[in-house]
């Protein structure tokens, strides 16, 4: 699978990623068989957080699975949402994270993460604390480079400014939501991280399984889907406009011999911005087809003709 560079580190990950969200919450053995196909299948970064999993779950999902094979990926997680009811467990405080990172290698059995994320800003915390104690992490090779998430362009720009200044070790990635049917990251993120030489990891690339086309205008989201799971979630996406823009988005890539999988991995991957799209699976099928999909390289009248069709 081709791999691309991610920011400015010395990493190169592959353009499908797998998101990890999933492990911990179904069973152990169709985790095991997830893992094993990604790795068959050239996949290198492995996207988890502390909290997947029903806090810790994913993370000691992947421990016990990887074994010898963790040196062969890129394993990257995150910190800072609530590890506990009252949220005593959860920031970006020095103190904090010097628990977090201990907590995560151990449940992921490793001596250190390739990439370490902070999940959400935390404003209780001067953003100068966090990225010492992080560039503390970095030091001591608990961690090898550290990325931000769902952080707004002009925070990236300013924590950027203060690593430098300082000296410290910088984020070399945001990942945050990017999909046909979300495309705000590219009014200000994509062109922030594109000026400081930064990589993008979108989530929710498929928008939560709309831009699989598994659900229909007229009907409730069937039993055991997200949308399902997560009501939020369906009111957001499972409204007339989108219905209205995926079945304009399969007429596309039908007309052109491909999937609509293809083009909503296809449509991102265009970005290079994006360094790996990061998709999660259930079952090995799933990594197959999230594979198979990047692999259509769209020309730049396509790019601009999806473009009009996904306006909001």
């Amino acid at each position: 699978m081709q791999k691309r560079k991610l920011g400015t580190s010395s990493l190169e990950v592959s353009v499908v990623g797998l998101g990890c969200n999933n492990f911990g919450m179904i069973p152990k053995e169709a985790s095991q068989r997830v893992i094993d196909r990604a790795i068959e299948k050239g996949i290198t970064l492995f996207d988890t957080a502390d909290i997947y999993g029903n806090r810790g779950g994913s993370e000691s999902t992947l421990g016990e699975i990887l074994g010898d094979r963790r040196k062969d990926i890129v394993l990257a997680t995150k910190f800072g949402m609530k590890m506990d009811d009252d949220g005593a467990k959860s920031g970006a405080s020095r103190h904090y994270i010097a628990k977090a990172v201990e907590d995560s290698l151990r449940r992921l059995k490793t001596d250190w993460i390739d990439l370490y994320q902070l999940h959400t800003p935390d404003p209780k915390t001067p953003i100068e604390e966090t990225l010492r104690a992080l560039d503390d992490l970095v030091k001591a090779g608990k961690v090898r480079f550290i990325g931000c998430s769902n952080m707004p362009a002009w925070e990236i720009v300013d924590s950027l400014w203060i690593a430098k200044e300082n000296s410290l070790s910088p984020w070399v990635a945001s990942q945050d939501e990017y999909s046909l049917l979300a495309r705000d990251a590219e009014r200000e993120r994509i062109p922030a991280l594109k000026a400081k030489g930064r990589s993008l990891l979108p989530y929710f690339p498929l928008a939560s399984g709309m831009l699989t086309g598994k659900y229909k205008a007229d009907e409730s989201a069937p039993a055991g889907t997200r949308m399902a799971a997560m009501k939020y979630l369906a009111n957001r996406y499972m409204t007339k406009e989108n219905f209205e823009i995926v079945d304009k988005l399969k007429a596309f890539a039908a007309a052109r011999n491909h999937a609509l999988l293809e083009l909503a991995f296809g449509y991102l991957l265009s970005e290079q911005t994006v360094a790996s799209v990061i998709a999660g699976a259930t079952r090995a099928e799933q990594i197959d087809a999230n594979v198979a999909a990047a692999d259509w390289q769209l020309t730049p009248e396509e790019i601009a003709e999806v473009r009009k069709l996904t306006e909001k």
